[in-house]
């Protein structure tokens, strides 16, 4: 009975292991490509190194006197390692609920393994040193595939470790540099994928920043030092705040386009906005500059035709989201604050964004056009976006709308070339525009099938030059480690 238990245990240990690391770990957290996880991919490299050599030895045999003494050893090397993650993802990233339940069933799975393992082992530490071949039948081989898979798993692990240490960006003083007298700045969203890297920079450079957050403890780790708070209530009606840059608001690209959700999208929005507008109110001095962030997404589906701040617009949803923003915003506008509406396009980064939910399926091979991919793909790098909020910032006869995209616009399916040959894979297997529809509805329409050719206009006629003008600029920056072929 002892040893079917066992068995069980064992086997639902690798299920559960096995989807935490493909569902968590590859693609919902993208580990190999967080530079902020390398500790923890080191981790888990040794771990399933142990783990290869533990399985195959009790897939094929029975370990006996020291053998089996060994293998106490190494399992308790292990234990100790997985005490070590928990500690390193708590420091490094905040888990999924998901993956927080997973982890709890699995301590305790692996617990009532130990349990039940460990006192036979030193039962067999009392027989002399040997190594007895048994053979388990389907058994054997699931230990066996097991054994294989971890040890491909500990091998990508160590070259991700590697590819990080070229991935992680130089340090963002060098993108707000521009802005030379001091600010008091405050950012809403600071802690999303923008909001980091233009903390970062406002920090090197000596400027006073406020984060508006929900999460304090992840806005803690922003760095030092900055005003942390929770609500604008807490700015007293003295503060000097030279600009406040909204990058807040429920995400589009999260979660089906619910009735509930789009309330959400939108509202969250608004309610910033009216939150925005009180404190200006109150403020013996309201910020000079407010800026937000906005969206292509304003000019809706456009095709092939070329669109500049100047362009009409046309109905969907993403349009309905953006004019209501904008339009909000420059209410603003009353308490003598230039306010400057940012329609960011696609950011390109491997840190967040777009570019990092394809990095998993184009790295396996399984990337390639979304649909036709004819659609326009209007996209600006991640540093480029923080050096142009700080030109927005010092820039003083730019407002209004300003579109937030580099000069040279692409094809999805080119793009989808270009990031495959800038991975080494290859990117030939489109997504169906049907089941994308099916599956999305209008997300999937406006989003991923749909696109705009925007081109930066003011910008350019404002002075800005942009350090990745070029898609090949773009991802060469993000991806150091390989150089784009012609």
């Amino acid at each position: 009975m002892t040893s079917d238990l066992l068995w069980a245990l064992v086997f639902l240990q690798l299920l559960m292991g096995a989807s935490d690391t493909l569902f968590h770990h590859e693609f919902s957290e993208k580990l190999a490509w967080q530079p902020s996880a390398q500790n923890e991919l080191k981790l888990h490299a040794i771990r399933n190194f142990i783990y290869s050599g533990l399985f195959f030895c009790f897939a094929w045999g029975v370990p006996y006197g020291w053998f089996a003494l060994l293998a106490m050893g190494f399992i308790l090397i292990e234990v100790v390692i997985t005490l070590w993650d928990f500690v390193e993802e708590d420091l490094s990233r905040k888990l999924p609920a998901t993956e927080r339940v997973l982890h709890t069933l699995l301590a305790l799975n692996y617990g009532a393994i130990l349990a039940l393992l460990m006192p036979a082992l030193w039962g067999l530490f009392t027989f002399n040193t040997a190594y007895v071949p048994v053979y388990y039948g389907w058994g054997s081989w699931v230990l066996t595939f097991a054994s294989i898979g971890v040890f491909v798993f500990g091998v990508r692990d160590c070259l991700a470790v590697n590819r990080l240490n070229h991935l992680e960006r130089p340090p963002a003083g060098d993108l707000t540099k521009a802005l030379k007298r001091h600010h008091h700045i405050l950012i809403t969203g600071a802690t999303g994928f923008i909001g980091k890297r233009l903390t970062a920079g406002l920090i090197e450079n000596g400027h006073s920043v406020t984060v508006l957050t929900r999460r304090p403890q992840e806005a803690a780790k922003l760095g030092s030092p900055v005003n942390i708070i929770t609500n604008l209530d807490e700015v007293r009606d003295d503060d000097p705040v030279d600009a406040i840059i909204n990058l807040a608001g429920e995400p589009l690209a999260n979660g089906l386009w619910t009735r509930a959700k789009r309330e959400r999208i939108v509202n969250s929005r608004l309610d910033l906005i009216a939150q925005i507008e009180q404190l200006c109110a109150r403020l013996y001095v309201p910020p000079k500059t407010v800026i937000i962030a906005s969206a292509i997404g304003w000019y809706g589906l456009r095709e092939d035709e070329e669109l500049s701040e100047e362009s009409k617009a046309r109905p969907c949803f993403t349009h309905e989201v953006c004019q209501s923003l904008e339009q909000a915003a420059d209410r603003l506008k009353v308490y003598q604050c230039r306010v400057v509406s940012l329609r960011i396009g696609l950011v390109l980064g491997s840190e967040g964004g777009m570019l990092a939910n394809l990095l998993v399926p184009f790295e396996y091979g399984l990337g390639g056009p979304i649909g036709s991919g004819k659609q326009w793909m209007s996209w600006i790098d991640l540093d480029d976006v923080i050096r142009l909020i700080i030109h927005a910032l010092i820039t003083q006869d730019l407002d209004g709308p300003v579109n937030g995209v580099a000069p040279f616009p692409v094809r999805n399916k080119d793009f989808a070339k270009a990031l495959g040959s800038v991975l080494n894979r290859p990117a030939v297997l489109p997504l169906s525009a049907t089941l994308l529809k099916l599956g999305l509805s209008d997300l999937a329409k406006e989003l991923l099938l749909g696109g705009q050719r925007v081109v930066p206009k003011k910008a350019l006629a404002s002075g800005f030059v942009f350090q990745s003008p070029t898609l090949r600029d773009a991802l060469g920056k993000s991806f150091p480690f390989k150089s784009l072929t012609s």
